[in-house]
């Protein structure tokens, strides 16, 4: 059997619900992947409320979630790109949040082994749709994008993008995460009234693309001068229907491997702000709803422990590498100062190896 999440109607995230299922079985062309982790987003909140455009909410009841990565335990016939045993990252429609996914296997690319689970997990989504935005603007280094929800994760992501492609980069963020951003080479300004005047005195010259990844700024992007044809976003469908801007999906499987080797090669970094188990799912989207946590919010089917850890299971919160540093500040890598949270039992076995070891001297 397996476990899976699910909701039964539309709502707050007390709405969702870990139920027990059987554990899938792969068709033709089909993988069966064991999920170590998966990444949750903002699009899965607003479908879970129902407020999702005509033709884009869920039946009910509905799977929940769509990024994981995880280990491949079974293949259906026709598949050769993949095999059991192998490590993947994938993306499907619907119903990653659950320890075993059946997936297209042509969706999934291998797991470079820099790059850790939890980080892993979050790429599909956020990585994707954040490779996509600046990748489809060409951005360049003439170019001064206004990029909003800066410290999330897609906004964390495209703003790195943005910088690698030689872009000025102005971020939205609350106050608090002005540090946050700052180490990624981001301007940071703040939220509300008046957000066209701030950008434009933190600005060195015109803006020229404006990724709204928060909704609702629009018009912030006309008043900046901005072509709607260059105003992305991924969940203001008003905004889009209105013709102010164009919606911006995730991207596929050669997006991902791009992104996944650029987090292995350390050209950007994506914070997980949060590691929460699957039982604790609706306290995941509750944190992301409030956007209280910067980087991504990821779920754990194998969390661990490590030596020196602050936080334990089964409530993990936000690892403060990243969070209140001070500036100026050295620079840190993230995969080097946080160990992996998630793994195959590896780390556990280990333990109890020099458990043992050190009980016998």
């Amino acid at each position: 059997m397996s476990h899976a999440v699910r909701y039964s109607s539309f709502g707050a995230p007390e709405v969702l619900e870990v139920v027990e299922v059987d554990t899938p079985e792969p068709g033709a062309g089909e993988v069966v992947v064991e999920v170590f982790a998966s990444g949750i987003n903002p699009a899965e909140s607003v479908a879970r409320r129902g407020e999702a455009p005509e033709g884009r909410l869920p039946d009910l009841p509905a799977r929940s979630g769509r990024e994981f990565a995880g280990v491949v335990v079974a293949v259906g016939d026709g598949v050769d790109r993949v095999a059991r045993g192998d490590e993947v990252i994938g993306i499907v429609d619907a119903g990653a949040h659950a320890t075993h996914v059946v997936a297209p296997a042509e969706v999934l690319v291998h797991r470079p082994v820099e790059v850790p689970w939890e980080v892993a997990a979050a790429l599909p989504v956020a990585g994707t749709t954040a490779w996509q935005a600046v990748e489809s603007l060409g951005l360049g280094d003439r170019d001064t994008v206004v990029v909003t929800a800066a410290a999330g994760g897609v906004g964390c992501l495209a703003a790195q993008f943005a910088r690698l492609h030689g872009a000025t980069v102005v971020g939205v963020t609350a106050d608090s995460r002005f540090d946050f951003l700052r180490q990624f080479g981001v301007i940071p300004v703040g939220y509300g009234h008046g957000l066209a005047e701030r950008v434009r005195a933190a600005a060195a010259g015109p803006v020229t693309a404006f990724l709204d990844f928060l909704g609702g700024e629009a018009d912030a992007a006309a008043e900046l001068g901005v072509a709607p044809s260059r105003v992305l976003t991924t969940l203001d469908h008003a905004a889009v229907e209105g013709g102010r801007a164009s919606i911006i999906e995730p991207g596929d499987r050669v997006a991902l491997a791009r992104v996944a080797r650029a987090i292995a090669d350390h050209r950007v970094r994506l914070p997980i702000a949060d590691i929460v188990p699957l039982d604790h799912v609706a306290d995941a989207y509750r944190t992301l709803d409030r956007r209280d946590a910067p980087g991504k919010i990821v779920l754990g089917m194998r969390v661990v422990d490590y030596p020196a850890q602050r936080s334990h299971e089964p409530d993990l919160k936000e690892q403060d590498v990243t969070l209140g540093v001070p500036t100026p500040h050295e620079h840190m890598e993230v995969t080097e100062q946080v160990p992996a949270a998630i793994a195959d039992g590896s780390v556990r076995r280990r333990h109890r190896e020099e458990r043992a070891s050190n009980d016998s001297e």
